[in-house]
């Protein structure tokens, strides 16, 4: 089975400023359960993170992924349709506290329970809710590519 992180989602999960270990640690649970994570992040990346730009295959290589795993989508374009195309074209769910309402309508799928894997922190271990049984985290902020 593949999953698609919402890298951009995600590397907020441990509060401000954002960075790769939740990602890190996300990619660790699934992989864990067999599961081969696809990271997709948003153009603007490198610069949040480490305030200069970054290519897909430095990402892999920081998250010790293949770098085939790892997209950073061009500028000007919408990671979050480029996140949900690839779930639906393989058939896997969405590692993101994102709820894509925008998206609904054209991937209605995001409505189904358990689709989208929402996850945190819980006492300093990151969880993630695969099945949709557990109250979604504190919102978390996301940085939107201009």
């Amino acid at each position: 089975m593949h999953v698609q992180i919402d890298g951009s989602n995600v590397m907020y999960w441990g509060g401000e400023p954002p960075t790769l270990d939740p990602v890190i640690g996300a990619i660790e649970v699934l992989m864990e359960r067999g599961i081969v994570p696809h990271v997709v992040f948003d153009a603007n990346v490198g610069h949040v993170v480490f305030k200069g730009s970054k290519r897909a295959d430095e990402l892999a290589q920081m998250l010790k992924i293949p770098a085939a795993q790892v997209s950073i989508v061009d500028k000007g374009s919408q990671a979050d349709r480029h996140l949900l195309s690839a779930a639906r074209a393989e058939g896997g769910q969405v590692v993101s506290n994102d709820l894509f309402r925008d998206w609904a309508k054209t991937f209605p799928e995001v409505r189904r329970k358990g689709h989208l894997i929402h996850g945190g922190y819980h006492k300093g271990k990151l969880w993630l809710d695969f099945d949709g049984s557990r109250p979604r985290a504190a919102k978390t902020r996301r940085r939107k590519s201009r």
